[in-house]
């Protein structure tokens, strides 16, 4: 039995209904949102939609779904996440794990790791960045939205670190039993570093789906837009969004309006986040401890 002063007990209690309360108060505007895009576009403009939905109604996500370029926008953006993702993971990898090395086996370690951090701190800034993706012909493309951030330097210090953490034996070991550096990076490492790989992954994977100002500034159609932006040019005029529509909606217009209409594809916006974020939970906590606690 663990003894617990009252002063504990308070504190337990308190931080127990604290943390509730702050959870509750994240949560309801997402349901919210469900709620309204759920509902009729009379019971949303008459004020009557809380919590739940007032005359439920599927106009609004089958507007979603057959009208305008949600579907387009939303495949792009999966397009965006694997390649961005894929590519970034691979470079993190390989950029950590030689800097991992001790100084007798990387010379230029530090010269490198001065080189990361300053990226980090100093940046070229919006109109140089834009004429080099202009320069290197990338505008309109999907390697406009990928190249720019495919090794974020935090992730990798995270990796990094996280690989330090690892025992050395283990290495050493492979390397008496004559295995080279990708043998080891490949087969021995990578099964380890499976916390740290669903960590920085979950970064670049929220990463790339929420940004929307990229596709803003290097797409120069709507045609080609993120599904982010898609909803960011949405929430801005929804009445130009409407004219892009393709076919005769009339009988779902009647029943939704402009509000409706940005909550469905908000939602559906957030929805595979969602689904993603528990599968990678359990390995999110781990990878983020132990990759910041050695410097």
């Amino acid at each position: 039995m663990q003894y617990k002063s009252p002063a504990r007990t308070a504190f337990v209690i308190f931080n127990t209904i604290f943390l509730t309360l702050t959870a509750i108060l994240c949560v309801l505007p997402f349901f919210q949102l469900l709620a309204v895009s759920f509902s009729s576009s009379s019971a949303v403009e008459g004020g009557r939609v809380i919590f739940w939905p007032v005359k439920f109604t599927l106009a609004s996500y089958e507007f979603a779904i057959m009208g305008g370029k949600f579907t387009a926008a939303i495949f792009i953006s999966f397009k965006r996440v694997l390649l961005g993702t894929g590519l970034s993971l691979l470079l993190i990898i390989l950029t950590a794990y030689p800097l991992s090395r001790p100084k007798d086996r990387f010379a230029f370690r530090n010269i490198y790791m001065v080189y990361f951090v300053t990226t980090m701190i100093i940046s070229g800034g919006l109109i140089p960045t834009y004429i080099l993706v202009t320069k290197l012909g990338l505008l309109n493309s999907l390697w406009a939205l990928v190249l720019p951030y495919s090794l974020p330097v935090f992730s990798m210090i995270i990796m990094m670190n996280f690989i330090r953490g690892l025992p050395d034996e283990i290495e050493e070991a492979a390397i008496i039993d004559g295995a080279g550096v990708f043998q080891i990076l490949g087969q021995i490492m990578l099964p380890l570093l499976t916390p740290a790989i669903a960590t920085v992954g979950l970064f670049s994977i929220v990463g790339h789906w929420n940004d929307w100002f990229s596709g803003l500034i290097y797409m120069q159609s709507t045609k080609l837009y993120p599904l982010q932006t898609y909803l960011q040019t949405l929430i801005m005029n929804f009445d130009l969004m409407l004219r892009m529509a393709q076919g005769d909606f009339t009988k779902l217009l009647a029943l939704m309006n402009a509000r409706t209409g940005r909550a469905s594809q908000l939602f559906l916006g957030a929805l595979p986040v969602l689904i993603v974020y528990p599968f990678i939970q359990k390995y999110f906590t781990t990878g983020l401890v132990l990759g910041s606690v050695k410097g």
